[in-house]
């Protein structure tokens, strides 16, 4: 199911990735140069289509039908620093290696990717900003 509905998503709107530097657990700076915004992340978290509601749950009461496959992002931006939420978008597979959870910002070493995706990040930059800055909010 999840795998399906990966499928009919878009990958980001450009191809490009944007350099960035790993340090230590996290990638401190903002892959686009500037914040992300954290209304745009909300949206993003909750799209059926793409990202994380799809696995997780979360303080969303609106939100049926939630994730139960991964962490309730509830407390998310107390757990983890906005360096290391930023690395865990572009790369879970730094922190577990047996991910399930996409890469979302990263296009080469991927197995099973659809056409669509292929060589192309799912995410853009300023998307993976934006839901950075929104989970940083969640910190109950």
């Amino acid at each position: 199911m999840i795998v399906a509905s990966l499928a009919f998503a878009s990958p980001a709107e450009t191809d490009e990735l944007l350099p960035y530097t790993i340090v230590n657990d996290g990638i401190p700076a903002s892959l686009t140069g500037s914040p992300g915004d954290a209304a745009r992340g909300r949206a993003l978290v909750l799209a059926r289509t793409t990202t994380c509601i799809l696995c997780h749950s979360g303080p969303f009461p609106e939100t049926r039908f939630q994730g139960d496959l991964a962490p309730d992002l509830a407390g998310a931006g107390n757990r983890w620093t906005v360096s290391q939420l930023r690395l865990r978008l572009v790369d879970a597979s730094r922190f577990n290696p047996e991910t399930i959870m996409p890469s979302y910002y990263r296009a080469d070493g991927l197995v099973r990717v659809g056409r669509n995706f292929a060589g192309k990040p799912i995410l853009s930059a300023a998307e993976v900003e934006d839901i950075v800055a929104f989970l940083a909010t969640l910190r109950d």
